[in-house]
Formats: structure tokens, sequence, C-alpha cells
């Protein structure tokens, strides 16, 4: 990032319009709080479609172990799952700081409405570090690891078996 000095988020209390500062400001709080609920909605359908294509290479390994003995055609599938599992992480991490930036925004525009709604609930769930309370980014950042996991010992033991051979109880 750029140490640009930073612009004030409120930079005209009055002016031309066609209603008054507050009227105008709370219409851009309304549209900013959508913006922030259709990025939440984006990011919950990106993690279900990651989350389906990672079901999917999980089956293809089963599906490529009833076809043959030959485990190194599981490599590519094991790679790709890798990757796979690398893109959601960072997709994941990405909606997570986007809805940061747009949370702190809002409760900058509260400060300025008669009432902090997101800022109050935010400090009664304790900003999400208590025990009432746990984001869903939270959880979600760790499903990628999970099926990096999975994927890695997938490669590592397609390569071990094409070197070694499957033992007998596998065939």
């Amino acid at each position: 990032m750029t140490d640009k000095p930073r612009r004030p988020l409120i930079r005209q209390t009055d002016g031309p319009g066609d209603g008054s500062f507050e009227g105008r400001l709370l219409e851009q709080y309304k549209v900013y709080v959508q913006s922030a609920d259709n990025v939440s909605e984006r990011r919950v359908a990106s993690v279900r479609y990651l989350l389906t294509v990672n079901a999917a290479l999980i089956a293809a390994y089963g599906l490529q172990s009833s076809l043959t003995e030959q485990t190194i055609f599981a490599v590519p599938i094991a790679l790709a799952g890798i990757a796979l599992s690398l893109l959601s992480y960072f997709i994941i991490k990405s909606f997570r700081d986007l809805n940061t930036a747009k949370f702190k925004i809002i409760h900058e525009l509260e400060e300025r409405l008669p009432a902090a709604l997101y800022a109050y609930e935010w400090q009664l769930l304790e900003e999400g570090r208590g025990k009432a309370y746990w984001p869903t980014t939270h959880v979600e950042r760790w499903m990628p690891l999970v099926f990096l996991a999975i994927h890695a010992l997938a490669l590592a033991a397609s390569i071990y078996y094409a070197m070694c051979g499957l033992p007998d109880w596998l065939r």
C-alpha cells in the first residue's frame, strides 16, 4: 500500500442536494450496507462453489482408483486440488479483508447517525473474539487448509505407491 494521507470519509456536511445532510447520509449508508451484504452473498456463493469442486476432486480419487491400479493418475487430481485449495484460501481471505474494510466504513458512518446498530452488535459479540460469536470467515478459512492436507496426502501416497507399488490389501 502507498503512504498517501487518508481522505476523510465525510467531506461535506451541507451544500447542494435534494435534502438535508442527514437524509443524504442515511441514503448512502443504506446503499453501502447493501453492498456489504452483497459481498457476503458473493462470498457464500464462492465458498459453496469451491467446496463443491473440491468434493468432486475427492470423488475423482475414488473413481480413479476403481478404474486402475496405476496410482500415478491421481497426481494430476491432487495437483489440481492443491491449486484449488490455495486459490480458495486466498479468495476467502480477500472477501474477509473487503468486508472488514466495509464494516469499518459502516461503523464510521454510524457515528453520524442516531443509532450505531452494527457497531453495537459488534461490541456485544466482543468483536468476534469472545465465546458468544465466532465469525464465519474464521471457520471458512480452515476448509481450504483441510482440503490442502487431503490433496497433499493423496499426492504423497500416489507418488509413493507409483514408486513402490500397491500393498496387497489395497488391490
